[in-house]
């Protein structure tokens, strides 16, 4: 079944359903290019593992904390010499847990050196967080604007931090950026709405080869059908945070309506 949505559809950005859609998404992008590349270049996804803290919802009792506490020892019951007595903790904390964390990304190489042409960097939550994980991300875009390798980041997540830009863009949910290797610093930026289709978007390659197109709504749309999200999604439900606006609430309720009536 597709998707609802004309673009992003922002029930993906999940924790639940983020980290399948990501990898597919990498894989679908892979597959769309090595059939419109020439023979002389290939695409290959790249993975690496990284850890994000996960964050523990479960309801505790309810616990009254007093001033004063008054704790009774067991008394020792030894026939004699002296019996050390276990001394009970103040209280009782958690450590932060870390789950592991694949991202996948997609690079456009030249067949035979391995030369790196083209860096499609597609974000994930951990990459928009303040952290480790995202001054990694930071770092490692620096260092690829600074060759002439060509970067393009897809930012399908509403939520986060974005990439920095010398110009701000305008406010919008997605965005989409390409940096060609030969027209620093100038970045080109898609600022896309809720309500509108993803673009179909130029990916460079080694001059004077001319770009191919992409159509990145097309492979969301494929990814979302593969992936079977009409059947995981509860569209009776807000969508994750951040909250929406009242015109994108307003819009996601006629949108979703008959979704959500087939679901009473």
């Amino acid at each position: 079944m597709p998707s609802p949505f004309p673009g992003m559809d922002p029930y993906i950005e999940s924790k639940r359903e983020w980290s399948d859609f990501h990898s597919d998404l990498a894989t679908e992008l892979r597959t769309a290019l090595n059939m419109s590349l020439q023979a002389h270049y290939y695409a290959v996804t790249t993975t690496y593992a990284t850890y994000d803290i996960i964050q523990i919802a479960r309801q505790d009792r309810r616990s009254i904390s007093p001033d004063v506490s008054i704790w009774q020892r067991p008394p020792s019951r030894a026939p004699s010499g002296t019996v050390a007595v276990v001394d009970p903790p103040a209280l009782q904390s958690r450590v932060p847990l870390e789950v592991e964390v694949r991202i996948s990304n997609v690079e456009i190489r030249e067949t035979g050196t391995d030369r790196l042409i083209t860096a499609i960097e597609i974000l994930s939550p951990v990459n928009k967080r303040p952290g480790p994980q995202r001054e990694q991300y930071l770092r490692k875009r620096r260092e690829l604007f600074r060759t002439d390798v060509h970067v393009i980041e897809i930012d399908l997540l509403r939520d986060g931090q974005r990439s920095p830009l010398e110009i701000a863009p305008p406010p919008a949910a997605y965005y989409v950026s390409l940096g060609r290797g030969d027209n620093r610093p100038t970045v080109d930026v898609w600022a896309i709405q809720l309500q509108e289709r993803l673009p179909c978007i130029p990916i460079p390659l080694v001059d004077p080869d001319p770009d191919i197109a992409l159509d990145l709504g097309a492979i969301v749309r494929e990814v979302y059908e593969r992936g079977a999200f009409a059947r995981r999604l509860d569209y009776t439900q807000p969508p994750p945070p951040p909250e929406l606006s009242a015109t994108e609430q307003a819009w996601l309720a006629d949108l979703l309506a008959p979704h959500r009536q087939a679901r009473r």
